[in-house]
């Protein structure tokens, strides 16, 4: 079996390869490794990955379109998992032609090169922020989602529409799965845990928005790489979908904690951790975000028989070692 993994060196995309990897999985990756952060955290993934038996790395963005075209005409992948995108929604807010090109571009390209070789099932990233300002909570797959907050949740949006389209027009089966605030080792150094953790450790003040009155479905890594391997052989039907005419085989799930926690409690969980108390700087609700998410993980659990679990007591911890281990830090 061949898998191609998009966004390889990416946080998510390198603990699925490493998973894969260990199971005796053939994974093929490519990445950018643009510089939207640091590009050595990168480097220092794909240096753990390239040394494994089956693992195969190639330089690649998603927009080159004859460069995709070439890599699908050159292998025969079995399955492909989509997680390269221009990441982050804050930035969308300074660099909106990244979100195009990556995010809609080139997932075109990639579906493209799907149907052309009848990949047998391509799973994509979604994203919890497309459910904008919803007020019903949980957030289920059902709930309209037409009204965007952010460019990038209006492009992971569109790629679920895309992928139905290409689904039903050429019976390719596509999976979106919308993950909800993934954290863990080797995380993204943008996100606000890796920031906290940070600036705690060097004594800085931590920005915290909303003036704390943020809820987030943290979501441990290992959770979400269980929950994409489950669904990556739960290939979808063509079946008939509520309020469509068309059936396709299509499907989108939640992967989140089902749990919403209180940012001020995610951040005094960090403070114990650390042994170290945050000094905090209350600030105003930042454009694009929202004030809380939460999954409903109920068709999840029932086509594929899991939901993510690991309390964040246990999620901050690993990732607390693992950072003092990188960063070379006692604490």
């Amino acid at each position: 079996m061949k898998i191609l993994v998009t966004g390889v060196a990416g946080f998510i995309g390198f603990h699925l390869a490493n998973r894969l990897l260990h199971e005796g999985i053939q994974v093929y990756g490519i990445d950018n490794l643009n510089p939207y952060y640091d590009v050595s955290l990168k480097q220092a993934r794909l240096a753990h990955l390239q040394p494994q038996a089956g693992f195969t790395f190639q330089t690649l963005d998603l927009s080159d379109r004859p460069g995709i075209a070439q890599l699908f005409q050159d292998h025969a992948f079995d399955y492909v998992v989509n997680l390269a995108a221009q990441a982050g929604v804050r930035y969308s807010l300074e660099n909106p032609w990244a979100y195009v090109d990556s995010n809609v571009s080139g997932f075109v390209n990639l579906l493209e090169g799907c149907r052309q070789t009848q990949v047998k099932h391509l799973v994509f990233a979604s994203s919890s922020s497309v459910y904008g300002a919803n007020t019903k909570v949980p957030f289920a797959v059902g709930d309209q989602v037409d009204h965007p907050i952010s460019l990038y949740a209006a492009t992971k949006k569109a790629n679920e529409l895309m992928a139905h389209t290409y689904s039903h027009l050429y019976q390719l089966p596509t999976t979106g799965l919308r993950f909800f605030t993934v954290y863990g080792p080797w995380g993204r150094p943008d996100m606000a845990y890796f920031k906290f953790v940070k600036a705690i450790v060097e004594g800085k003040p931590i920005d915290i928005y909303n003036y704390g009155k943020m809820k987030r479905d943290f979501t441990y890594v290992d959770d979400v790489v269980e929950g994409i391997v489950r669904v990556l052989s739960h290939v979808p039907l063509a079946t008939r979908l509520p309020d469509l005419s068309t059936a396709a085989p299509y499907k989108l799930y939640n992967i989140g904690n089902h749990s919403p926690v209180e940012l001020m409690h995610f951040i005094a969980v960090i403070e114990q951790v650390l042994g170290k108390t945050a000094e905090k700087r209350l600030l105003p609700m930042q454009a694009g975000d929202v004030p809380a998410t939460y999954a409903d993980v109920d068709d999840l659990m029932q086509d594929v028989g899991f939901k993510p679990s690991t309390p964040i007591e246990i999620g901050i911890q690993r990732f607390v070692d693992w950072y003092c281990q990188y960063y070379q830090i006692s604490i």
